[in-house]
């Protein structure tokens, strides 16, 4: 089984953060969280806004800073990728059991922050 949708700072990951911070981030936001350049985060956000999923508008005091926010086709896109997300968790994850998830959910927990940690 194969599962692609969008990779870490594709479409669908952005639209999905912004979702999550109620539909608005600076430019700046998204770029530090998803750990991209300034210009592959724009050609994204270019794309995005030609699509209508987002809009972007210039600050009043700063007309360097950008603000990006989801419009409703991107936040519906943002819900519905979320509903994918959690059926394809589920669907992966079934073969074991409640108590065996638990467990699992644990171990890769310490595991992403070991690696937090070395990524220091």
């Amino acid at each position: 089984m194969h599962f692609n949708r969008g990779g870490r700072s594709g479409r669908a990951p952005i639209l999905c953060l912004l979702e999550k911070n109620g539909g608005t981030l600076s430019q700046q936001e998204l770029g530090m969280f998803f750990e991209l350049k300034p210009g592959s985060l724009s050609e994204i956000l270019s794309k995005l806004e030609t699509a209508g999923l987002i809009y972007r508008t210039r600050g009043q005091q700063d007309r360097r800073q950008l603000t990006v926010t989801l419009t409703e086709a991107g936040a519906e896109a943002a819900r519905q990728e979320a509903e994918i997300r959690q059926r394809f968790r589920s669907n992966a994850f079934s073969t074991l059991t409640p108590e065996e998830q638990e467990t699992l959910a644990g171990l890769l927990e310490r595991v992403r922050a070991h690696w937090e940690g070395l990524d220091g």
